[in-house]
């Protein structure tokens, strides 16, 4: 995927789907930067496994965001893949009738704040060096909704949008080959959850689905590597692929 060389920033880096995506470039050649912020030591084993940088910031702050770029293009190099990965999914059930101002701000400041302060330096980024891709992680939650976080659902619905519709149009006014698309997982096995899922879960959300399996963290990797790319994807901005199986909003077949 001519991928060798490019300095790739994976925001989220150390958790199950953004460790799969940092291997995934690794592979491929490129030098990685994984950004944290609570997962320090699962951040620089990662690094020390892959030989990249890790880097800790709060992407809810413009100042620590300014920061993270600014400290890996000092040590890495500026990075012309961004991968906005890093978000939160509440694990609580709450009915938006239930649901406390104060969770859903806090959830659409971890993800969508997160990763529009991750997108706007991005931005600056591609003015400088003239190309580059940003490839922003959403959600099924964000395409059929999810009973009991409607905060998680709406602000996964604003990424692959509103947010996406708008920056990919806006940013060729300036860098005309820079590109900017959404990759949308479904139900995801990660190493922390393998092993976990409840059989009946599983059954339960396969009946939504084409293909009666769980996806994996390397397959959401895969598809991410794929749009960074100018040799794969070149010709594809403003798009959303979404990694669920063929998942629908309705039953495909009834759960056992």
């Amino acid at each position: 995927m001519e991928l060798a060389g490019k300095v790739v920033l994976v925001t989220g880096g150390a958790g199950g789907i953004g460790s799969a995506i940092v291997r995934g470039f690794r592979r491929e050649g490129a030098l990685v930067a994984i950004h944290y912020r609570s997962s320090r030591s699962q951040a620089e084993a990662l690094a020390a496994e892959i030989g990249g940088t890790a880097f800790g910031a709060d992407l809810r702050q413009e100042d620590e965001v300014a920061r993270l770029f600014a400290e890996c293009a000092d040590r890495v190099g500026a990075p012309e893949i961004v991968v906005a990965n890093a978000g939160v999914w509440p694990r609580e059930d709450s009915p938006v009738a239930d649901m406390s101002l104060e969770r859903w701000q806090e959830t659409l400041s971890s993800n969508l704040t997160a990763t529009f302060l991750t997108a706007r330096a991005w931005d600056q980024v591609v003015r400088e060096t003239g190309r580059g891709s940003l490839v922003m992680i959403a959600s099924t939650a964000g395409l059929f909704g999810e009973a009991g976080h409607a905060d998680y659902a709406s602000a996964k619905a604003a990424i692959s949008s509103g947010l996406l519709l708008s920056l990919k149009n806006e940013v060729v006014r300036h860098t005309p080959a820079a590109r900017v698309n959404v990759v949308a997982p479904g139900w995801t096995v990660t190493p922390m959850t393998e092993g976990r899922l409840d059989p009946a879960d599983v059954a339960r959300v396969t009946a939504t689905m084409a293909l009666p399996k769980v996806g994996r963290a390397e397959d959401v990797a895969s598809a991410v590597m794929f749009l960074a790319s100018d040799a794969a994807a070149g010709h594809l901005t403003g798009q959303v692929i979404t990694v669920a199986g063929g998942m629908e909003g309705r039953l495909l077949r009834p759960p056992p």
